[in-house]
């Protein structure tokens, strides 16, 4: 049995969090990630009885019944995206334009939701870099069932005949479905980022600088800090921008002011990642917005700002002070 006579889950909940990070890559959404792994449990769970561990361990089993909800949330939904798929960079002064519709973004998830625990430094690495935004937009042009295959071979490392057996279809079809997705990934490559390490000395210091200079609204130093082809986007808005001056004029912009912002460091995406909150009138800090950061060679080469923050509290919870 995999219930105890309450009705309380005695053995799924441990795969919880691998499952939520195996239906973040699959979706691209946080929140329908967690609606994913949550059908997922409660299908499992109905159908304990007919469970036979003769025919497949129970993590096998499991993949797949969450395989068949998400591929099931995909049949109708468009594909989520980055600003940067959605047309040509901005110019600084353009104006925001109507928000996009919540469904075609990629959205964030806290990485203790989607990472499971590892004492290994390079399943560390890898499990961080493939719940980045980049990469999980990257994923999102592939077909659902394709998509399934390449997270299972090339991020979980199952074997061929593992995945196989999971989607009830032959090594050849499984080898064949893997190729193609690695060449659908290469034409659309995701950008570059370093493996984020919080304790790195390095890394640290060039967050503790932004994060004075963003406070501040201390354009020059935060300029500084940008790679010569930094983009900024801020969802929902399909406005994004390219280059360090482009951003820079971005940021002169009185109304853009982030003069009295606080930042509150989470952890996301496997990426640095900031709570956002800004002051009112009355000096009370309200929660503003969720700030992902990319960081290649010492600079930070991406800036996405999630400004529909209090949607994303449920997964994120508050920040400690505000």
């Amino acid at each position: 049995m995999l219930v105890t006579s309450t009705g309380e889950d005695a053995g799924l909940e441990r795969f919880r969090t691998e499952l939520t990070g195996y239906c973040y890559r699959m979706l691209g959404s946080g929140l329908d990630a967690e609606d994913a792994v949550q059908e997922t449990l409660v299908r499992a769970w109905r159908s304990s009885d007919r469970y036979d561990e003769q025919r497949a361990s129970l993590r096998t089993w499991l993949y797949r019944i969450a395989t068949n909800v998400c591929i099931d949330m995909l049949r109708s939904a468009q594909r989520r995206v980055l600003a940067m798929d959605l047309g040509p960079a901005a110019h600084a002064g353009a104006v925001l334009g109507p928000p996009v519709a919540d469904q075609r973004w990629i959205h964030p998830i806290p990485d203790s939701r989607a990472l499971p625990s590892t004492d290994s430094p390079e399943e560390v690495a890898v499990q961080r870099e493939t719940i980045r935004l980049a990469f999980v937009a990257a994923l999102q042009h592939l077909p659902p069932r394709q998509r399934a295959v390449l997270i299972l071979r090339d991020v979980l490392c199952w074997t061929a005949q593992e995945v196989a057996q999971l989607l009830e279809t032959t090594v050849a079809s499984v080898n064949s479905a893997v190729q193609r997705g690695r060449a659908t990934l290469r034409t659309n490559r995701p950008t570059p980022s370093d493996p984020w390490l919080p304790a790195d000395p390095a890394q640290r210091d060039l967050l503790d600088r932004y994060c004075a200079a963003f406070e501040r609204h201390d354009v020059a130093t935060l300029v500084s800090l940008l790679h010569e082809d930094a983009t900024m986007s801020m969802p929902p808005f399909a406005w994004w921008l390219r280059g360090r001056e482009a951003i820079r004029l971005a940021l002169l912009d009185p109304q853009a002011s982030c003069a009295g912002a606080r930042l509150w460091p989470v952890q996301a995406n496997g990426s640095p990642a900031f709570w956002q909150t800004r002051p009112d009138p009355a000096g009370n800090h309200l929660l503003f917005a969720l700030v992902l950061l990319d960081v290649v060679d010492g600079l930070i080469t991406g800036v996405v700002t999630y400004l529909d923050a209090e949607r994303l509290v449920p997964l994120f919870g508050l920040p400690p002070h505000r």
